[in-house]
């Protein structure tokens, strides 16, 4: 493992317990190559810190904006959402110290950002259990919370099908279409796969348990294939 004292000055956290941060960097694929690690992974501490980030998060927002709930409800899902996760994980740089399995490690795609805003979550876990609620509260502010501007700034808080609605229209002078490509399961388990459309032309598709989560998902996607995210 790399040496932990830079990692602490990145993350401007002095632990007392060493074992605590190098614990939120192990992931359980590590452990089934290396038996004889003490640690256990971290997915604990990940559970733990993902409610540490949401109580912070939700204070912040609530003392700060007089936005009603549905707004701020919207505000903290596009600053603690596993994408914005990933990108503040990766500018701390706990990729270069995360512990898992070879074949976890070639692996650069979605999956690799899944296990980034995870690992970001499991460190604010271990700051908690190390130094408690304010030192976790203060990381929590200087590396999360300060995205708040660029949420604003860069629209973030909506949602996929109003971000998609709002390109287009400015874009290409269209508005986008839903259409249901395939439906099947009995009531209680329905899944459905939605076509986003601009015109008669499908950009992408998305899938769900609901239409108005394959929508979503069909919209995301569309998003990203235009290059509009």
């Amino acid at each position: 493992m790399k040496n932990i004292l830079k990692l602490e000055e990145k993350i401007g956290v002095v632990f007392k317990n060493k074992d605590l941060l190098r614990q939120a960097l192990v992931h359980r694929s590590y452990l089934n190559e290396h038996r004889e690690f003490k640690l256990d992974n971290n997915e604990r501490m990940e559970f733990l810190g993902d409610a540490v980030l949401e109580l912070a998060s939700t204070e912040y927002l609530y003392s700060k904006f007089p936005n009603p709930e549905g707004e701020l409800t919207n505000f903290r899902a596009a600053l603690v959402n596993g994408k914005m996760l990933a990108k503040i994980s990766g500018e701390l740089g706990l990729g270069d110290y995360l512990m898992m399995s070879k074949g976890e490690t070639k692996d650069l795609g979605k999956a690799r950002q899944y296990l980034l805003a995870n690992t970001l979550e499991a460190v604010i876990g271990a700051i908690h259990l190390d130094q408690g609620y304010r030192k976790s509260k203060k990381f929590i502010s200087d590396n999360i919370l300060c995205k708040m501007k660029d949420v604003l700034e860069e629209k973030l808080y909506q949602d996929p099908k109003s971000k998609f609605q709002e390109k287009a229209q400015e874009k290409v002078g269209a508005t986008p279409l839903y259409k249901v490509i395939k439906e099947w399961g009995p009531d209680h388990n329905k899944h459905f796969i939605i076509g986003a459309y601009l015109e008669d032309e499908k950009i992408a598709e998305g899938e769900g348990m609901s239409k108005q989560t394959a929508q979503r998902n069909a919209a995301e996607k569309a998003l990203e294939a235009k290059g509009w995210g």
